[in-house]
């Protein structure tokens, strides 16, 4: 198979998956943090989706493509942390 014909783009199934993973490692973390789950939580959720900005920058990839990317994990990941820090400061 040539180098060519290598697909440039994940497919939605793949990026949903991969969210999915970190998702699940990051409530592991977010378990044994010192700070409580909540607080740990919405930290690990900032951090991801300063990490995915930078990962579609540094890759190009276009914001509204018709696939997911990076971009579309960081909006899931600030929408997460939105949410959770508003449960947060119900408690």
């Amino acid at each position: 198979m040539n180098t060519k014909q290598l697909p440039r783009q994940l497919q939605s199934a793949q990026v949903l998956v991969r969210f999915g993973f970190r998702l699940a490692i990051m409530i592991g973390f977010a378990v044994f943090a010192g700070t409580g789950f909540g607080k740990g939580l919405v930290t690990l959720l900032w951090m991801s989706a300063l990490i995915c900005a930078l990962a579609g920058l540094v890759k190009r990839e276009m914001p509204f493509a018709k696939n997911l990317n990076h971009w579309d994990e960081m909006t899931a990941y600030v929408a997460l942390c939105a949410l959770g820090t508003g449960i947060i400061q119900r408690l």
